[in-house]
């Protein structure tokens, strides 16, 4: 029969002792226990990952840039058109010139009329470059699916009839060029001058700084 066991007249047991040998067997058993742990850990967190479609994936090396497979990178940032030069604008203006004249002028494009006047040198004209690249990257994103079912509505109420009213308007920038169907024409017509504050300021060799008071105005 089991030895039994004697109890304290107080009702308390005093603790078990275990010797240094079964201390650390315990030991090592609960650290390879959270080890293991560990490991199984990281195996889920990879097998709930995306599959990395690179072939570099395979060596545990990252995806590289130009090679299938690879990361897209987000596309930059659109800017208004005359902020860019060089081969950069003329990259833009012929992407803008295919739209307008594939699309827009095809689509929306009324008869040209002294009260609707076109050009087609309207390349030449910056404000309207300007406005025409505008509504084209208002078009780009209200025709996107997150732009939501009222998307190209509000393209149509906000901006396109507005950049057309401004763009082919009797008095507008393009009012001195064709105004008859049969009759191409294209003219630049002068703008404003530069203000007299700018010409003084040139004259003088120095343009004040905000705030400073205008020497030449004296």
């Amino acid at each position: 029969m089991p030895e039994s066991i004697n109890i304290p007249d107080d009702g308390e047991m005093e603790p078990v002792r275990l010797p240094d040998s079964n201390l650390e067997s315990v030991e090592a058993t609960v650290r390879k226990l959270m080890e293991q742990q560990a490991e199984q850990a990281r195996q889920l967190d990879s097998l709930s990952a995306p599959p990395d479609p690179s072939p570099f994936a395979a060596f545990g090396l990252p995806s590289l840039p130009g090679v299938p497979g690879a990361p897209l990178q987000a596309p930059p940032e659109p800017r208004p058109i005359l902020e860019l030069e060089g081969e950069e604008y003329e990259d833009e203006l012929d992407a803008l010139t295919d739209w307008v004249d594939g699309f827009l002028i095809d689509t929306y494009g009324a008869e040209v009329t002294t009260a609707a006047p076109w050009c087609k040198q309207w390349q030449e004209h910056d404000d309207v470059v300007a406005w025409l690249h505008a509504l084209w990257m208002a078009y780009l994103q209200h025709k996107d699916p997150e732009a939501g079912p009222s998307g190209m509505f509000v393209w149509h109420r906000d901006f396109l009839t507005h950049c057309l009213a401004h763009v082919r308007a009797a008095g507008g920038p393009l009012s001195a060029c064709q105004t008859d169907p049969d009759r191409d024409a294209h003219r630049l017509l002068p703008g404003p001058a530069s203000s007299h504050r700018t010409v003084r300021a040139a004259a003088a060799g120095d343009r004040p700084e905000p705030g400073e008071p205008d020497q030449a105005a004296g």
